[in-house]
């Protein structure tokens, strides 16, 4: 099937040609004649698959008739970060080269004013992120009563970065009969809630399995040590040894260790740039570039590049530090093996992460190989390892457990007799002969008991101790006056005549 019987105008149609695009992926193919159809969409595939043209080549279609009016956009489009929002900017004038259309970009990190001047000309698509575009609403520069189309991309994203209650405040500034486009890679439970409450009778567009990668990527996890310097050293030794290396993302959990480590490579004569939330708006798109140009083989980022990033050609995909999220691993080596490429994807586990790779591979469905030792990566004990280290799963040993214990004095122990024998106090009787219970032998059956003398420690000093006073011992009453008698009983009794 072509992009001409998916019911795109014809304007749509050459664009998407010009671009070097014959035939529809997936995503495309199922969930733009619904779109067009004006029905609600709940769109879930797997990263890579073109799920941003899923919605932009339709939106073309629709915003051919109409024009837009100050302050009040025709479209909405939701993306979770600045990377995202301007990538589907760069769509927009991709694919709509032969429309004339108003396409704004309101994202943090730019002034207010350039933002404020485009929205009073009128926007027909409004690419924002949630926090500037309640911070525009807010101020009365912004009216969304006008949106007919409502998109939320990435939503999985939205949830990991706490969007979620931005995303249903703008909910309700938008018409409650508008159409509404969802788009994840992966459906939590959350997620879905929030689907159910913004989408009407929608259409689900499911083209793959929630939270698998595509099969164009080679996985590995590596062995490495617990510390920072043995990961950075394995990291290195696997850069100049990969096989059909082009260029590469090196994903980290921290801001700070994005830092570090491209301080580190850097210093290693490797050239990297580095991509954080930290950075500034005109160095994150600056980063950006010259790893699109070539300019810088290696990209070292945080989970912001994680997420839908369009990065063509990217030959391997390092997890330096394994995601605290397994639907984050699923993420970062899509941005690897895109558009029919093949990749790799090396992930560095240490000892401590083995844990995080069970629940990795319990989400996918399928073990990730080792490249090497697998008891190596997971500090098993063996004739060569150090004894302090251990199996995956199993608990540290306690600080005394492999110290050397010096031997315990004592004094002479005594031999234990048989079961059926006493201790050295005598030999007990036969069953038959015992005492009954209660009674003890006499003294002249009883064997003789050697004494044993043995040195006697010094007594402490007696301690003062609070003592209860003593009562006064009371002397026995006699009976035989009656004082043992109640005083009621020995009052005079009155008889009447």
């Amino acid at each position: 099937m072509s992009f001409s019987h998916l019911g795109l105008s014809d304007k749509v149609v050459s664009a998407v040609e010009a671009s070097g695009y014959k035939t529809p992926t997936p995503i495309q193919e199922q969930a733009i004649p619904h779109v067009l159809a004006r029905r609600d969409v709940l769109g879930i595939a797997q990263t890579g698959t073109g799920k941003t043209a899923a919605f932009v080549l339709p939106m073309l279609t629709m915003l051919e008739k109409g024009r837009a009016r100050a302050r009040m956009p025709r479209t909405l489009i939701l993306e979770p970060t600045r990377e995202l929002a301007a990538q589907v900017v760069e769509a927009f004038e991709k694919y709509g080269a032969n429309h004339k259309l108003n396409v704004a970009l309101i994202i943090g990190g730019v002034s207010f004013g350039d933002q404020d001047v485009k929205l009073t000309r009128g926007v027909d698509v409004l690419i924002a992120t949630p926090g500037r575009l309640l911070d525009h609403s807010e101020r009365g520069r912004l009216l969304l009563s006008g949106v007919e189309l409502l998109i939320i991309d990435e939503a999985d994203r939205m949830l990991d970065m706490g969007f979620i209650p931005d995303i249903e405040r703008i909910g309700k500034l938008v018409p409650f009969t508008r159409q509404t486009l969802f788009f994840t890679a992966t459906m939590p439970s959350e997620i879905q809630r929030i689907a159910d409450n913004f989408l009407h009778n929608p259409v689900r567009v499911e083209v793959s399995k929630p939270a698998t990668a595509a099969t164009t990527i080679t996985q590995g996890q590596v062995a490495t040590g617990r510390d920072a310097a043995d990961k950075r050293d394995t990291l290195r030794r696997l850069l100049r040894s990969a096989d059909n290396f082009k260029n590469a993302i090196i994903f980290c959990n921290r801001k700070r260790e994005v830092a570090l480590l491209h301080k580190s490579l850097v210093s290693h004569g490797f050239n990297a740039v580095a991509l954080h939330g930290d950075l500034d708006q005109s160095a994150r798109t600056a980063a950006l570039e010259a790893f699109r140009k070539g300019d810088a083989k290696l990209l070292i980022a945080s989970d912001v590049a994680a997420r839908g990033l369009d990065i063509p050609a990217v030959s391997h995909v390092f997890n330096f530090d394994v995601p605290h999220h397994p639907d984050d691993y699923v993420h970062r080596i899509g941005r690897t093996g895109r558009a029919g490429l093949t990749g790799t994807a090396i992930t560095l586990v240490a000892p401590i992460d083995v844990k995080s790779v069970g629940a990795i591979e319990k989400l996918m469905g399928m073990p990730i190989p080792w490249m090497g030792e697998p008891a190596a990566a997971a500090g098993a004990v063996t004739e060569e390892s150090p004894r302090g280290e251990r199996k995956p799963g199993e608990r540290p040993p306690r600080k005394d457990q492999h110290a050397e214990r010096a031997p315990r004095e004592r004094g002479p122990r005594r031999e234990r007799s048989p079961r059926n024998e006493r201790p050295p106090q005598g030999e007990r009787a036969p069953q038959g002969d015992r005492p009954a219970q209660g009674e003890r032998p006499p003294q002249s059956e009883r064997p003789a008991q050697p004494r044993q003398e043995q040195p006697r420690a010094a007594k402490p000093a007696p301690r003062p101790e609070a003592r209860p006073p003593v009562r006064p011992r009371q002397e026995p009453m006699d009976d035989a006056d009656g004082s043992h008698l109640p005083a009621f009983l020995l009052r005079p009794v009155t008889i009447k005549a």
